[in-house]
């Protein structure tokens, strides 16, 4: 069975913004699709340093920051943001 999805304001915002890259706004979306039916892919990662369990994946030049629920079924995308830029953890850390 799939999960719900959440997405936070700040990456709605961000994918509104992206919606000009046709090509990345495809990857980053599509990603966030197929985690809701594969929520610990082998590229996700744990973030440290946090009480609660947090993970990111790689999409090509971007970074997704999310939390899995198993009860509910819910997938919570907290963060979207370049990989090589520190903002996305800056962004992460304000939470």
């Amino acid at each position: 069975m799939a999960y719900k999805l959440l997405i936070e304001k700040r990456s709605l915002k961000f994918l509104e913004k992206l919606k000009s890259n046709k090509k990345q706004y495809v990857q980053i979306v599509d990603k966030i699709f197929t985690l809701l039916t594969n929520p610990y892919p082998s590229d996700a990662k744990k973030i440290k340093g946090r009480k609660e369990t947090f993970l990111r994946v790689n999409v090509g030049e971007f970074r997704i920051v999310y939390r899995v629920e198993e009860k509910p079924r819910e997938i919570q995308i907290i963060v979207i943001g370049k990989r090589n830029d520190d903002e996305i953890y800056k962004q992460f850390r304000r939470l």
